[in-house]
């Protein structure tokens, strides 16, 4: 988890905020099963919040926090540069 912690302190995302740890369980589990990617509100979401303790809509709203956070205060020049098209505006939960 290291290098995971590591790329999301790198976008400027603290982990005091929630979303974070949910964040790194998130990529955790995509980079174990791309399946999730495919479908984040059905798997991805209901497995975090299971982990967590925590409710679906609540993993969705500080996830979109972080995103907000990185998108506005963040590093965006190295957001920029994982994605593989121009990222013009924020991005979704599920493109980020």
């Amino acid at each position: 988890m290291e290098g995971i912690e590591l790329l999301i302190h790198e976008l400027g995302i603290h982990s005091t905020y929630h979303g974070y740890r949910y964040l790194q369980y998130a990529v955790s589990l995509a980079l174990q099963d791309e399946d999730y990617l495919l479908a984040i509100t059905k798997s991805m979401y209901p497995a975090i919040a299971e982990r967590f303790h925590a409710s679906v809509s609540s993993i969705e709203r500080n996830i979109r926090t972080v995103i907000t956070v990185c998108w506005e205060r963040g590093n965006k020049k190295l957001l920029k540069q994982m994605t593989p098209y121009p990222l013009l505006d924020k991005p979704t939960t599920g493109e980020f």
